[in-house]
C-alpha cells in the first residue's frame, strides 16, 4: 500500500469516528425533548433517534454532502493536500470532544466546517476556500435557531388554540404518543443533514487521492458510492445509540420546562427546519435549530421561564465553535509540517 493509500484510509476512518461522535454528541438534539418529557427512558430514546439517523439515507438527496465537498478547493496534484482534510477532522473532533466534557450542546456541523476552513488556511492561505459556499452556512448560524424559534413558537399558538378545549391530563396523554412521531421527523433531519457532512469530506478526499473523478457525485444507485452513504449513517446511528447524557441534560432540562406537547413542538419545527435546509444542500446545525425550537416553544408559555443564563452560554459557545475549531486544525497540520517538513 503505498503513503499515499495509507494517509486516504487514516483520514476515511477519522472522518467515520467524527461521525460517531457527531451522533453521540448530538444525541441530545434528536432525545432531549423526548426524555426530558419522559415519554421514552434514554435507552429506547437513542435507538428510537438512532433507527432514523439510518433510515434519513433512503429520504433525503445528498445535497449537503455536495455542498460540504465543495468548500475547499480541492488540490489533487499535491499529496500533501490529504493532510488538509485529515487536520480538519481532528479540529473538529477536538473541539466536539471539549464542548462535550463541558455538556455544551454546539454544532458538530460549525466544528467540522471550521476545522476544513482552518486547515485549508494553513495549507494555502484564505484563497484555498470557495468562500460563497462558507457564507452559506455562517449566514444559518443566526438564521437556523431564529428559524426553529419562529416555527416552534407558531406552532405552539395553533397546537394551544386547538386543543383549548381538552383538559390538560388528555392532552398530556396525546402528545405523549405523538412525541414518537415527532422525534422519529426530526431524527430524520438530523440524520438527513449530519450525516452527509461526513459524505462530503470523503467525497473531497477520494478526490483529493484521484480515486474518484472530480464530477463524482454520491449516489445509492452507484456501487463505488453507495459505501461511503452507508458507512456514514452506520457510523451516525452508532454514535446516537451511544448518547451523550450531558448534554441531554443541559437541552431537555436547563432550558426550559417541557410537557410532551412542547417536545412534539419542538421536534417538529426543528424537524420542518432541517427537512427545508437538506432539501436546499445547505449545512446547518441541528443543535442550533433545536435550541430555537425549543426556547421559541417555552416562550409561548412564559418567558421569564426560559433560562437565558443557560440559553446564553449556549449561544456564546456556537460564535466560537467555528475560530475555535479552524484554529485547533491549523495547529494540526502546522504540527504535521513541522514533523514532515518536504512537505
Amino acid at each position: 500500500m503505498t503513503s499515499t493509500m495509507i494517509v486516504v484510509v487514516i483520514a476515511i476512518i477519522i472522518a467515520l469516528i467524527f461521525d460517531i461522535i457527531n451522533g453521540f454528541h448530538d444525541s441530545a438534539n434528536s432525545i432531549a425533548t423526548i426524555v426530558s418529557t419522559r415519554v421514552l427512558s434514554p435507552k429506547f430514546a437513542v435507538l428510537w433517534a438512532a433507527f432514523f439517523n439510518f433510515v434519513a439515507m433512503f429520504i433525503f438527496a445528498p445535497k449537503v454532502a455536495g455542498t460540504i465537498s465543495k468548500i475547499i478547493i480541492i488540490n489533487s496534484n499535491d499529496p500533501a493536500f490529504l493532510w488538509v482534510v485529515l487536520s480538519g477532522l481532528i479540529g473538529a473532533i477536538a473541539w466536539d470532544l471539549i464542548t462535550w466534557f463541558w455538556g455544551i450542546p454546539t454544532s458538530s456541523s460549525h466544528a467540522l466546517i471550521g476545522g476544513l476552513a482552518g486547515a485549508g488556511i494553513a495549507y494555502s492561505g484564505i484563497n484555498s476556500i470557495r468562500w460563497f459556499k462558507l457564507e452559506e452556512a455562517m449566514v444559518f448560524i443566526p438564521l437556523a435557531p431564529l428559524i426553529g424559534f419562529a416555527v416552534g413558537f407558531v406552532f405552539m399558538v395553533i397546537l394551544y388554540w386547538i386543543f383549548r378545549k381538552w383538559h390538560p391530563m388528555k392532552v398530556d396523554n396525546f402528545f405523549r404518543k405523538g412525541q414518537l412521531f415527532s422525534a422519529a421527523l426530526y431524527s430524520l433531519g438530523h440524520g438527513g443533514n449530519d450525516a452527509q457532512k461526513t459524505m462530503g469530506v470523503i467525497l473531497a478526499l477520494l478526490i483529493a487521492a484521484r480515486l474518484v473523478g472530480e464530477n463524482t457525485t454520491l449516489s445509492l444507485e452507484h456501487w463505488d458510492t453507495l459505501w461511503i452513504i452507508l458507512a456514514c449513517h452506520i457510523a451516525m446511528a452508532i454514535g446516537t445509540a451511544l448518547g451523550g447524557w450531558k448534554i441531554v441534560k443541559t437541552m431537555g432540562m436547563k432550558l426550559t420546562k417541557l410537557k410532551p406537547v412542547h417536545g412534539f413542538a419542538a421536534e417538529t419545527a426543528g424537524a420542518a427546519t432541517l427537512f427545508l435546509a437538506t432539501s436546499l444542500g445547505i449545512p446547518v446545525s441541528t443543535t442550533h435549530t433545536i435550541g430555537g425550537s425549543i426556547i421559541g416553544v417555552g416562550a409561548t408559555t412564559n418567558l421569564a421561564g426560559i433560562k437565558w443564563k443557560t440559553a446564553t452560554k449556549i449561544v456564546v459557545a456556537w460564535i466560537v465553535t467555528i475560530p475555535c475549531s479552524a484554529i485547533a486544525a491549523a495547529l494540526f497540520f502546522y504540527l504535521v509540517k513541522l514533523i514532515h517538513p518536504g512537505f
